[in-house]
Formats: C-alpha cells, sequence, structure tokens
C-alpha cells in the first residue's frame, strides 16, 4: 500500500510516499530554518505563506522520487494535529484535495504519533508495545504505546517543552535559531559542573516535569553576568543545561518503564537528535537490561514520511475521515481526529 503524506504542522512543508508502513519511497522536505532564524523563532504568518508556496511543486518531487504517478497511490495521510493551525491546514487542506481528486481514503494523523511512527521506519523489528519519549520544540511526553494507534499518556511537561528550552536557552547565549543543534556543539567545548541549575520536577507527579524554572534560571544567569560585567562561561552553561534537561527526562522515563514492565523504549522528535540525550538513554537502558530505539537524526525532526507510516497503521484500524475533517492547533493523542 503506497501513501501520500503530508506534514505541515509548524516551519517544514513535507511530502512523502511511504510504503505499508515501513519502507520510505521518497520523503521531500522545504525547510524555512532561514527565513525565521532572522526573527529568532517562528512566525506562524509567514510559515503558512510559505507552506503554500511550497506544497503543490513538494508533492510533484516526492512522486517523482518514489517513481510513482497519481494512479498508483492508495491513500493520503496528513498531520491534522497539532501544531500552528493556519500552518497544519494548509498541509491538511491540500491532502484533502490530493485524496478527493484521487478517489482514495483520507487518513488523519496525529502529529506526535508521526514521530514515534519514525522509529518504524528505521527499525523494521520494532513493534508494540513499548514506551515512547517524545520530546519536540512543542511536546516532551513519556507515552505508553500499547498498540500501532492505542497510546496513553503516563507522564510530561507541565509547561515548556524541552525544545522550546533549548531555543530560548539558545538565544540568551548568542546562538541562532533553532536552537538545539547549536546548543549541543557548545556543550561539548566544557566537563560543565560550574552552573547549578534547578531540578525539573513536579511534586506528587513523579513522571511529570516542569521546565519553565529551567529555562528562567539560564536567563537570570546570562542577564546578572551582563549586568555585573561578569564573564559567562557560555560553553559550561550549554553543559549543565543540557545535562538538567536530560536529569528530568532519562530518569522519568526509565521508571515509566519499571512501572508498566516495558522492555522497549524508543524515542522521538527533534530534541531526541541531542547527542547527549541520546548517550544518558543508551547508558540507563544498557544499565536494565532494556532495548532502546533511536532514530536516525533524519527522521527526528519533522518530515512527511513519519506521516506515511503512521498512517498506514491508522488505516488498518479504520481510521479515516472524510472532507469535513478540521484541524486543531491542540489536540490529545488518544483523541479521535472527529
Amino acid at each position: 500500500m503506497k501513501i501520500l503524506a503530508f506534514e505541515s504542522s509548524c516551519d517544514e512543508t513535507a511530502a512523502a510516499v511511504v510504503e505499508d508502513g515501513r519502507r520510505i519511497l521518497s520523503d521531500a522536505i522545504a525547510s524555512q530554518v532561514d527565513l525565521h532564524a532572522l526573527y529568532g523563532g517562528v512566525v506562524p504568518e509567514i510559515a503558512s505563506r510559505k507552506h503554500v508556496e511550497a506544497i503543490a511543486a513538494l508533492t510533484e518531487q516526492a512522486l517523482a522520487e518514489a517513481s510513482c504517478t497519481r494512479r498508483d497511490i492508495d491513500a493520503v495521510a496528513a498531520t491534522y494535529a497539532p501544531g500552528l493551525i493556519g500552518a497544519v491546514l494548509v498541509g491538511l487542506s491540500f491532502a484533502k484535495s490530493m485524496a478527493f481528486a484521487l478517489g482514495v481514503p483520507l487518513i488523519p494523523v496525529h502529529h506526535i504519533r508521526g514521530h514515534i511512527a519514525a522509529n518504524y521506519l528505521a527499525f523494521p523489528d520494532l513493534e508494540p508495545p513499548f514506551l515512547a519519549l517524545a520530546i519536540s520544540g512543542g511536546n516532551t511526553l513519556i507515552i505508553d504505546v500499547r498498540d500501532y494507534t492505542d497510546m496513553e499518556i503516563l507522564g510530561g511537561t507541565r509547561d515548556d517543552a524541552a525544545g522550546e528550552c533549548f531555543d530560548k536557552s539558545a538565544r540568551v547565549l548568542g546562538l541562532p535559531y533553532p536552537g538545539g543543534k547549536p546548543m549541543d556543539e557548545l556543550a561539548r567545548q566544557s566537563p560543565g559542573g560550574v552552573y547549578q541549575l534547578p531540578n525539573a520536577h513536579v511534586d506528587g507527579a513523579p513522571l511529570d516535569m516542569s521546565f519553565s524554572g529551567l529555562k528562567t534560571a539560564v536567563v537570570n544567569l546570562a542577564h546578572h553576568a551582563e549586568q555585573v560585567g561578569e564573564p559567562l562561561d557560555r560553553a559550561a552553561l550549554a553543559r549543565d543545561f543540557t545535562a538538567a534537561v536530560s536529569r528530568a527526562l532519562v530518569p522519568r522515563v526509565m521508571e515509566a518503564a519499571r512501572q508498566t514492565g516495558r522492555t522497549k523504549i524508543a524515542a522521538a522528535g527533534g530534541v531526541a537528535a541531542n547527542s547527549f540525550i541520546r548517550a544518558d538513554l543508551e547508558a540507563a537502558c544498557a544499565q536494565e537490561g532494556r532495548t532502546l530505539y533511536l532514530p536516525p537524526l533524519r527522521l527526528c525532526g519533522d518530515n512527511g514520511a513519519m506521516i506515511g507510516a503512521q498512517g498506514y497503521y491508522e488505516y488498518l484500524a479504520g481510521h479515516t475521515a472524510g472532507m469535513s475533517l478540521n484541524a486543531y492547533a491542540t489536540r490529545e493523542i488518544g483523541e479521535p481526529a472527529q
């Protein structure tokens, strides 16, 4: 089964063709990073307009790279939530038009489910049940993946997402947007251990996190150093900040694994590309004898292939939609699309 899939929840326009949920035939992405870097973050209106400009040509590219014609497409999948509402609407509306014109089913896909499904493309042997640590610019969640379309949130951030904290901290340290990769590179230049940063814990909720205090601490340290004329060890602060984020994530997902008895853990989302978090997850899983699945870096960020992968399993579960399907800025991972 060949699925034409679209992803447009933030600042990447993506179109892909995926076969049977496991094989990438094409994965075309048009990034807007350079444009939004001028503003230090994503400007929603600009993102939406750029999606409109890119999506038609990107679809042709995806079909050509997959050596497919429109007649070869069996279904169309698209992100319907969550994300920047204008951006999501562009991809979903285009997907609706494609599904209608081709006379094939329309499959709604939750963005976070898509990130988790990126692991199915990288690891053909991975099957539920397993735990997923979904960490990105907009979400930080510990999810029990009981089946391909049966998932339960066990814990997550109460405020800022881990990726948002990376971006905001990077800005304070004078690094470009998006901040994940520059922060990773800067952190490698120091052993850390210089700055004391708060733990992102929530009293009475051992699997939940709160990153707003950590982000504020980094901002205050940088501003205080500037105001009193003291030198700021930027590399050490980047390293200590990264270590604090990892301390919030890794022990909690391991505790969730102990509570649920899951022996497999998969990481997902843009923050899963961080080298320190990946290393800490590997060490923790090795210590407890659990199998870890880390997607390659190219599948950590937003892409269309992950939507096609999850779309296949949504289709098998009978989760298709009509032309009345709406887009949503926020949506729980277990809520039905309509």
